[in-house]
């Protein structure tokens, strides 16, 4: 954790460059327009990248260890709503679009990347979680929007309507679905280090799109120094809570210890990566500030990293742990 703290991710660089620039130069007007669709256009890239860079092969054999994916998604999914809509009281403490994005960050996909890393750290099932956080990205297509529209699309100032679903689909799906298709061409150069490229060059553009339009509509003033303490120390509370909880049904449910690992690092996880595209698509109609829907979500990613890579590195030293 010391670790990270001496040097930064990359991405978390990236997004905070992201919100400066944004402060200092806000995308306005005719730039606005042309920069969010660029933003489109590197989101579809991203997807098209992950698709190909997935064994099909890969993803067969790691189906097969069914009861494990159905864990990792039932936490994800069903787990993690349920605890976003018991913390409905906390608008007693916060503003409401703060709790709409906490609420939204339980209802995103798990990591894959991260997920897998800190599972392989920690010698634990690492084909069980290139499948099951891979799986949890696709089902999340479906499902997070799904999820938004019944628990966040009724009242307080956010509105969506079923056109999403065909976004997320032309958005999402699509590219994912034909990098699977052409992956013997192009899946050298999605194994590289163009994904990892796209994927922060997508995050930092999104993040800077919905701060921009902050700005400019001048909401941020509604933004304190508590309630940024708040949502830091309420993520690493968060964090905490799911990694025990995930560890302990997973060894009451008599998982071995690979399994419990790769169920605690993907069922504990929220994805920036595929979260902030699902978040600038569902929300592009308007209604609650998109700047204050996703700065939960980035700050839960960066505490779910450190604390997480700790935990990896205990469990990498202490494997009876």
């Amino acid at each position: 954790m010391l670790q990270r703290l001496k040097k930064p991710d990359p991405l978390i660089v990236l997004i905070i460059l992201a919100v400066i620039i944004a402060i200092i130069a806000p995308a306005r007007g005719n730039f606005a327009d042309i920069f969010g669709q660029l933003t489109n256009v590197a989101i579809a890239l991203l997807f098209f990248l992950y698709g190909a860079r997935l064994s099909t092969q890969e993803a067969l054999n790691g189906l097969k260890h069914w009861r494990l994916h159905l864990t990792i998604l039932a936490f994800t999914f069903v787990v993690y709503p349920l605890i976003g809509i018991a913390l409905r009281p906390l608008t007693a403490v916060i503003s409401n679009d703060m709790y709409l994005g906490i609420l939204f960050l339980t209802l995103v996909p798990s990591t894959v990347q991260s997920s897998v890393a800190f599972t392989s750290i920690a010698k634990g099932n690492v084909a069980g979680a290139i499948v099951s956080a891979s799986a949890s990205n696709l089902v999340g297509v479906i499902i997070t929007p799904l999820l938004v529209m019944f628990l966040m699309g009724t009242g307080g100032g956010v509105h969506i309507d079923t056109s999403v679903f065909g976004e997320i689909a032309l958005l999402l799906l699509a590219p994912f679905v034909l990098g699977q298709l052409t992956r013997r061409w192009v899946g050298k150069v999605a194994q590289s280090k163009a994904t990892k490229v796209v994927d922060r060059g997508s995050i930092a553009m999104v993040v800077y799109s919905a701060f921009s339009k902050g700005v400019v509509d001048g909401i941020w003033s509604s933004i304190s120094l508590w309630d940024l303490a708040f949502l830091v120390v309420f993520a690493a509370i968060f964090v905490a809570f799911m990694l025990w909880l995930t560890r302990k049904a997973s060894q009451k449910m008599g998982f071995n210890r690979a399994d419990t690992i790769a169920i605690e690092f993907c069922g504990s996880k929220k994805s920036l990566a595929t979260g902030l595209p699902m978040a600038s698509v569902i929300f592009a109609s308007g209604g609650a500030s998109l700047g204050l829907l996703i700065l939960p979500l980035m700050i839960y990613h960066q505490v779910q990293l450190m604390m997480c890579s700790w935990l990896a590195a205990r469990y990498a030293q202490h494997p009876g742990t």
